[in-house]
């Protein structure tokens, strides 16, 4: 479980994060859904421990990143908004190194990384350099290397950005499963779509703070309005029009 708790962050004259607490459950997939500039990433950033909130706190299983980032990253796994790969390791290398990172080794390594191949159907192009790889290919091996550990909780930056709709449909497969196997699940998106299709909970973040959380419809109820679109904008357009 992952519980945020009145989270800040200023970059200069900018402040990104201003006040951000919600909760994301055991065996829920929670959406953060914002405008682009909402801080939305700076806020996952700090839950898995890169950047240090200027106030507040982020408990990853009741440990709090900002004081035991170490113990806490290895209950998170964490896709980035940048898949980041090394282009000249092989999707296996890749993840085998980051799984080498967690403490595996051995036959245990070897079974976990063919496991997730073949779930993530990777098996065609896990042994070629990463940097001839679709978009595509890429998010999963990113995928693959954020749980190659087993973690209990998962974080995921914008996980569809720039995929085909055949890859969007199998990472928003692999999210489902992850979650139906009891893990927290949290990402951030601006795609309604996306959202809808997946999220148990949403929070709804603009201008740097938390403006609706709870259900689809829950945050439909707070707008006033009967379909999610709807509510993202009257609940932005408050929040743009605030003080």
């Amino acid at each position: 479980m992952l519980r945020i708790e009145g989270l800040a962050r200023r970059f200069g004259e900018v402040q990104a994060v201003a006040d951000v607490s919600f909760e994301a459950q055991d065996g829920v997939i929670t959406g953060m859904l914002g405008p682009n500039g909402a801080g939305k990433t700076t806020t996952l950033r700090m839950v898995y421990g890169l950047v240090r909130p200027d106030a507040g706190q982020a408990w990853v299983d009741g440990i709090d990143s900002a004081v035991e980032p170490l113990r806490a990253r290895r209950r998170l796994g964490v896709l980035p908004d940048s898949a980041g790969l090394y282009g000249r390791l092989t999707g296996r290398e890749n993840i085998r190194y980051f799984a080498e990172l967690n403490g595996l080794s051995g036959a245990a390594l070897q079974a976990r990384i063919a496991a997730l191949s073949t779930i993530l159907d990777l098996d065609a192009v896990i042994d070629r350099p990463a940097s001839g790889y679709s978009q595509g290919e890429r998010m999963k091996v990113a995928i693959a290397r954020a749980i190659v550990h087993d973690p209990p909780n998962i974080v995921l930056d914008e996980p569809t950005n720039g995929l085909d709709v055949m890859s969007t449909r199998a990472m928003r497969d692999c999210i489902r499963t992850l979650a139906a196997q009891g893990r927290c699940v949290l990402f951030s998106s601006h795609q309604m779509a996306e959202v809808e299709a997946l999220c148990d909970r949403l929070v709804l973040i603009a201008r740097g703070r938390v403006v609706a959380q709870g259900s689809p419809a829950e945050v439909c109820e707070q707008a006033g309005v009967g379909r999610l679109e709807e509510a993202f904008v009257v609940l932005v357009g408050r929040a743009e029009v605030g003080p």
